[in-house]
């Protein structure tokens, strides 16, 4: 399949008649860019084609709850009553040469109360008996079910990457994708047969009885589907309340809810922190009572400590000035009796006399009167006893300001608490939405119960109904083709096991090659594992060991949603167009360089990319035409004074 043109006449903010060429280029150029600010009408356009492609079966985005006479009508521009969208696209049919070209006219007013106008166009003819049964036709050509992994929304991907389980409709449209529905449609077309076999073979009591119990079975399925429904309604509200308490725990926190609720305990260390700071200032005080301010004279306290070790030294000499005279004066009278020349008698005698002079102006000039134990005492305190007050001044100045600094953290924290009126709104708003979320969770164990009991009591039913037929064909003779129903009834269910991991292990293969072709942490993940009956997945590194999914970042969970669903595409062999919205989301720049690369240019044989100008910015859009991937790009400039939407041609550079 291949989109050739999509043309809007007053659809949205799209006044007029616009016409978009969608059809790719030559050799790799499959990319048709369009570019536009948040509310340019660019996911218009994607609700666009779905509308064309399923009028009111379209999964559109704007759609909500809304009838689709009232969507319709809100999908006409506010200043025209008329609007039609058309989509022409081209599809190779079985045993054709050459594609049929299908044009697709939906047409309405404001005064439609039902649905739009459809026509279709096959190769410029009309056909409408085509146009009768396109709800049909479509499916053929491209299910509703599996449209959703081509034509997606790259948020939606981001939700998808978030969720450990894969949507309902996800499952079910992979099973659709994979063929892996055909095996059950068989089934349970061996069960019609079977059935009817039955009345036919069956006495009329027989088959009163039977026509008993079917209607039994029918009110049954029919319970279980009502249950099913009521489930999944369930499980719609729950999805939304949890999203709500989402959202009240992220007011809670924001609105300082998280700081008033630990209070009454930040105050507590608050208290702790300031007595602690205060035992640091009565130690402080403590040490500055005793020697501790005597480090700020230190250099005076050595000086008087050098003084007092002359002074000291001086009144060592002192002490033994008379002996050193009597040794000067014996040393004279030994160097007469030397017969020494007079010149060196005299140096001798003179140096002797210096000595005497320096040791008596070391006696003079004493001041401090300072004794062998004042020394001794000075000493001790400049080298051991101050040092070690100043070591433990500092530790406990350490301490104190870690405690100032700890005492001010708490206070800023606590300033920014909630009022006590604020804050009993927001805990009565969480309260409120888990209350809700726990009562929808306890509805939904009690549907799921009820679920699995009405399935027990079909497979009851359905044993019975076997056993009353096989009973009957007993005594037709006729047991040979519900026999033959049973073998091909089991044989299925183990060709549909078979297909099954056939499918799910090519599928792991593909998704795990697009996966580390995408991801740029080769080292992270080895191998990507599907879930037989959930179709979640698993991640493996090198080792064989399992790599939890909270250890990827948010892109890393985008890039494996967006494998998925590029594995999804290579296993089902459809030639299906690829339109991605929003197409870069969370991504940091590796990723989104490793998106523009290879997924991109890639993904399909035809890629419409809506984007904004900070998603595909200038860089990306230099990429993608150096690497000559894109075949044509459009400009939504959207006028929000006249709400309307400009088409131009090229990108925002």
């Amino acid at each position: 399949m291949i989109f050739q043109e999509l043309v809007l006449e007053n659809f949205g903010p799209y006044k007029g008649r616009q016409v978009f060429n969608l059809r790719p280029g030559k050799e790799q150029q499959t990319i048709i860019l369009f570019g536009g600010m948040n509310g340019g009408g660019k996911t218009t356009l994607m609700d666009a084609i779905r509308l064309a492609l399923y009028g009111h079966r379209a999964p559109c985005s704007t759609r909500g709850n809304l009838s689709y006479a009232e969507f319709l009508k809100q999908c006409i521009n506010r200043q025209a009553q008329e609007a039609v969208v058309e989509l022409v696209f081209q599809q190779t049919l079985n045993n054709e040469a050459q594609p049929t070209e299908f044009r697709i006219y939906r047409t309405w007013t404001e005064q439609t109360t039902h649905r739009d106008t459809l026509r279709i166009l096959t190769n410029g003819e009309v056909s409408p008996d085509l146009a009768q049964k396109w709800d049909e036709r479509i499916e053929d050509l491209l299910p509703l079910g599996i449209s959703r992994l081509f034509l997606f929304d790259g948020e939606q991907v981001g939700e998808l990457a978030d969720q450990d389980t894969l949507p309902q409709s996800v499952t079910s449209a992979i099973r659709s994708l994979l063929g892996l529905e055909l095996p059950d449609r068989l089934s349970a077309d061996l069960d019609v047969l079977t059935s009817r076999k039955r009345k036919a073979l069956a006495t009329a009591q027989e088959q009163a009885h039977l026509e008993v119990i079917e209607q039994r079975l029918e009110a049954q399925e029919q319970e279980r589907r009502t249950t099913k429904k009521k489930m999944a309604a369930i499980q719609q509200k729950l999805e939304q309340a949890e999203e709500k308490l989402r959202q009240a725990e992220e007011r809670f926190l924001s609105e300082g809810g998280k700081i008033a609720g630990e209070q009454t305990q930040k105050e507590t260390q608050l208290q702790q922190a300031r007595n602690t700071a205060d035992s640091h200032r009565a130690a402080l005080r403590e040490l500055a009572a005793g020697i501790l301010p005597l480090a700020l004279i230190q250099p005076l306290l050595k000086q008087a400590q050098t003084q007092a070790q002359q002074e000291v030294r001086g009144q060592q000499f002192e002490v033994a000035r008379e002996l050193l005279q009597e040794r000067s004066q014996s040393l004279l009278k030994f160097i007469k009796s030397l017969d020494l020349e007079t010149k060196q008698a005299k140096q001798i005698q003179t140096f002797l006399a210096k000595q005497d002079k320096a040791i008596a102006q070391n006696v003079e000039k004493a001041w401090l009167d300072a004794d062998v134990d004042t020394l001794h005492h000075l000493t001790n305190t400049l080298e051991y006893a101050l040092p070690h007050q100043l070591k433990m001044a500092e530790e406990q100045l350490e301490q104190l300001q870690f405690c100032q600094e700890e005492i001010e953290t708490i206070e800023r924290y606590l300033a920014t608490a909630a009022a006590p009126e604020i804050y009993a709104r927001l805990s009565h708003q969480v309260r409120q939405a888990q209350t809700e979320v726990v009562q929808l969770k306890a509805d939904r164990e009690h549907s799921q119960r009820l679920l699995d009991q009405a399935d027990q009591v079909i497979t009851r039913t359905k044993q019975e109904l076997m056993s009353y037929g096989k009973l009957a064909i007993d005594r037709r003779n006729d047991e040979h083709t519900l026999g033959a129903i049973d073998k091909v009834q089991e044989t299925l269910k183990v060709f549909k096991q078979k297909l099954k991991l056939r499918k799910l292990n090519q599928l792991e293969t593909l998704v795990t090659e697009c996966f580390l072709y995408l991801l740029h942490k080769s080292n992270l993940v080895h191998r990507v594992q599907i879930d037989t009956e959930t179709f979640s997945l698993s991640l493996f590194d090198y080792e064989g060991q399992p790599v939890p999914k909270h250890r990827l970042s948010a892109g890393e969970k985008q890039l494996l949603a967006i494998s998925l669903l590029w594995g999804l595409a290579r296993a089902s062999g459809r030639q299906l167009p690829v339109a991605i919205d929003t197409p870069l989301g969370r991504l940091d720049s590796s990723h989104r360089a490793n998106l523009v690369d290879r997924y991109f240019p890639h993904a399909s044989h035809q890629v419409l990319l809506l984007s904004t100008d900070t998603e595909i910015s200038k860089a990306e859009v230099k990429r993608l035409r150096g690497n000559g991937a894109i075949a044509r790009e459009y400009l939504l400039k959207h006028d929000s004074t006249k709400h309307q939407t400009q088409v131009k041609p090229g990108y925002f550079w």
